[in-house]
């Protein structure tokens, strides 16, 4: 199968080129900045225009059988306004989407985000049944792009992972990281919200199999971990693996929230912190595995 991987430079795409050349497809991966970074022999890379402009996508879907969707705007270092998420994240993927189906494309992957369904926390368990009800401008925009591919025609999965985690981390993930190197106690210990995460060799199966699997034809489908996971837990984890203590002092949630509140990074807080489970339940019952649980995965990425 020729596959086009979009945003291949990205956290998710060197490693999803890989598996993907690795299993024997033939991928062409698009990047804006070729950057430092090393792909496998024979894949083929190829530069696109930035997503907020018109682009021409024909020549780079010629010849291609599939596509995986994973260029967005996310992890920003700076404040995005409302219509640059929905430039990008929504009428480039609408675009793309059209240009696929006009170019006889057998299975187009869009890579969302459970922010297209949910806010950062939630008081009960998420479904794919649940009606989205996105609180921030990123989901807004996804939840769209997603309205937006199935409008197309172009045969489709949607896939709305949950916070990926995997080798050098992006966003909150990295933040915690950070905090966890720390060489001091921290006051942990009593954070034990359950959360939904995806180790990032998950989220790669994920993709492969929504490329292969008839079942995950015109689908949308939660991408979780198939057991939650506290903050506690993940600091601990991830100090015991670089043979440390995990020192983890057992501060009330409601004291650190206060003080993320008074230092602005409530919000912050919220998105690691509260509890935010969503079984994968329909993608497994589609024939999806996930191929590693999450404290064998957060050990591997310490």
């Amino acid at each position: 199968m020729r596959i086009l991987v979009t945003g291949a430079s990205g956290f998710v795409g060197p490693p999803l080129v890989a598996a993907l050349a690795q299993a024997g497809h033939s991928v062409r991966g698009a990047v804006r900045e070729r950057r430092a970074l090393e792909f496998p022999p024979g894949v083929e890379i190829v530069r696109v225009p930035d997503l907020t402009g018109s682009i021409d996508w024909a020549p780079f879907l010629a010849g291609v059988d599939a596509v995986v969707h994973l260029a967005a705007i996310a992890h920003a270092e700076r404040a995005v306004p409302d219509e640059e998420f929905d430039r990008v994240n929504h009428q480039a993927t609408a675009a793309f989407a059209r240009a696929a189906m006009a170019a006889g494309v057998k299975r187009f992957v869009f890579v969302s985000s459970i922010g297209a369904q949910s806010g950062p926390t939630s008081d009960r368990p998420l479904s794919e049944a649940d009606t989205p009800a996105p609180t921030k401008s990123y989901g807004r925009a996804k939840l769209a792009a997603e309205a937006a591919v199935r409008e197309s025609g172009v045969p489709y999965t949607i896939l709305r992972p949950m916070l990926v985690y995997g080798p050098n981390p992006k966003g909150n993930m990295a933040k915690l990281v950070r905090l966890a190197r720390l060489p001091v106690p921290l006051p942990f210990g009593a954070l034990h919200a359950p959360r939904s995460l995806v180790a990032l060799d998950n989220l790669i199966g994920a993709i492969r199999f929504a490329l292969d699997s008839e079942s995950a034809r015109n689908e949308t489908f939660i991408v979780a971990d198939n057991e939650t996971i506290t903050v506690a837990e993940i600091v601990s984890i991830l100090r015991m693996a670089s043979g440390r203590s995990p020192a983890l002092i057992p501060v009330p949630a409601g004291l650190i929230a206060a003080a993320c509140s008074l230092i602005g990074r409530r919000e912050q807080w919220d998105q690691l912190t509260g509890s935010l489970v969503a079984p994968p339940a329909k993608f497994m019952a589609a024939g999806w595995r996930p191929v590693v649980d999450p404290k064998t995965a957060f050990a591997k990425m310490a």
